[in-house]
């Protein structure tokens, strides 16, 4: 690669992760629906295991970056999500310009920019969550299903399985992209046809699978650091039985599919806005024209068209507040077809003239920027203090030696976040009062507190405290604004 060449990418990868440095998350933040943010901090601090499906890759990443010496424990937690974020716009940037016979650079910052400035994957860049490292593995599962990583054929079918096998220890949704990893095993192919021809190479699979298998071995490290007794535990998963509740995510499958007729047309509809959202109305006709106009069957638009229509039917039939975050993959390949479209377009308009043909595609890029200087204060975490705020004032108005019971996730893992992962206030006994019906939790609250009786089988808050005589209570739940009453 020329020394120019090198240009487009770094300053693709440097301005993201200013924008992103300008809006990131200081501390511990609820913006952006990023609530489970205290719940990944404090498990990854503590060597413990985080809600449903455990994320062992994320968990591993997340406490390397907790031990750089800047900002606080969750600022560099948040590090994390940024340099993820940036990492996949590059990796859009590299698939689009070398997947042009004109290695057109301009097309390819406008892809990579269209996806890295796109609300949605921002909003996560900014805030503790899984999302944007998974959108970095989709990336590159999808660079490497067409440019692969070795010139060696075993080495490269090692790495996509290793690879694929990691990104599903990140999340299981990348289960979904299983025909974008076993796809190239059935055809030898010199061109960029699928031919129907093609062969089974049953060597080519079964080495992507060893790596697959290397990769899943990942997800043996929630059982071991459940043995420590961490006080954050989910499924204290030392057991077959809860290990399956925890990585199977069995605590969430009936939502899975679950929507009604009416809800799944209204859910269709707020995609398709959505989708309008994160690139305006120029760049999605880009994106058709990319799709429609300028089609050409390969790899890339099999592979992307595959990615878009999965991860939209899960995200649309996912009936939770949250299941947009799902459409990060359909916005990334979104993106690619804008950088297909921007190519061609700029080739249509060159050919009568030259120069209005890059003009074009800078006035998209200028497009694509002031779009993202209107989403900016929505996606903005910079100025997010609700979170640091609420745990800071329980962790002091509380009497010593006090159960603290709290309610509803923002609750509950913002004091996990301040009284396992940074240390405050040994004397309190925090509950989660939602989680009291597993045993696994029963037997989490245990190991965490000796000295705290937990009756059992079925413990409420009021048996607790008649088990604890001379203990202070409070109720504690974050509402719009703090709730907390001690009688």
């Amino acid at each position: 690669m020329k020394h120019a060449d090198r240009i487009p990418p770094v300053l693709l990868f440097l301005t993201l992760l200013a924008i992103y440095g300008l809006t990131l998350a200081p501390g511990l933040t609820w913006a952006n629906r990023g609530a489970d943010g205290g719940d990944l901090i404090a498990a990854a601090a503590t060597g413990g295991v985080p809600h449903p499906t455990g994320y062992p890759v994320y968990l591993l990443l997340a406490r390397a970056f907790q031990f750089l010496p800047v900002g606080s424990l969750a600022f560099r937690t948040n590090l994390l999500s940024a340099l993820a974020a940036a990492g996949a716009s590059l990796l859009v940037y590299g698939l689009v310009t070398r997947s042009l016979p004109s290695r057109n650079r301009l097309a390819g910052l406008v892809a990579a920019y269209a996806f890295g400035l796109s609300p949605l994957l921002w909003s996560q860049a900014v805030i503790t969550e899984v999302y944007t490292l998974q959108a970095l593995f989709v990336a590159l599962i999808l660079y490497w299903s067409i440019f692969p990583p070795s010139s060696d054929e075993k080495k490269s079918d090692l790495a996509r399985g290793l690879t694929f096998g990691l990104a599903l220890g990140n999340h299981l949704t990348t289960i979904l992209l299983l025909p974008v990893l076993l796809t190239s095993t059935l055809t030898r192919q010199s061109d960029s046809h699928f031919r129907s021809d093609c062969h089974f190479d049953a060597r080519s699979l079964s080495r992507r699978l060893m790596g697959l298998g290397v990769g899943l071995l990942t997800y043996l490290i929630l059982p071991l650091r459940a043995l420590s007794h961490p006080p954050v535990n989910w499924g204290n998963p030392v057991t077959l039985k809860n290990f399956g509740w925890l990585v199977s995510a069995r605590l969430y499958q009936d939502e899975v599919l679950a929507l009604t007729l009416p809800s799944l047309w209204e859910r269709i509809q707020s995609a398709a806005a959505l989708l309008l959202d994160q690139f305006g109305i120029l760049g999605l006709v880009v994106g058709l024209l990319g799709l429609i106009l300028f089609f050409r069957p390969s790899p890339l638009y099999r592979n992307t068209f595959w990615t878009m229509a999965a991860f939209s039917v899960f995200a649309i039939g996912y009936a939770t507040d949250d299941s947009f975050v799902y459409l990060i993959p359909p916005t990334l390949c979104f993106a690619v077809w804008i950088g297909m479209g921007m190519d061609g377009l700029m080739e249509m308009i060159s050919r009568r003239y030259q120069k209005l043909g890059w003009a074009t595609g800078l006035i998209i890029l200028l497009y694509l920027f002031i779009v993202a200087g209107g989403h900016w204060p929505l996606v903005d975490a910079s100025r997010d203090t609700r979170a640091e705020q609420f745990g800071e004032m329980v962790m002091t108005q509380m009497p010593a030696d006090t159960l603290v019971f709290a309610t509803g996730d923002q609750a509950i893992f913002s004091l996990w976040y301040f009284h396992y992962a940074l240390h405050q206030r040994a004397d309190l006994a925090v509950i989660a009062a939602d989680l009291l019906t597993f045993d696994w939790y029963q037997e989490t609250l245990k190991a965490a507190y000796p000295s705290l009786v937990v009756p059992g089988p079925f413990p409420f808050p009021e048996t607790i405290l008649f088990a604890n005589p001379g203990r202070p209570v409070c109720y504690v739940e974050y509402d719009g604004q703090a709730l907390i009453q001690c009688p």
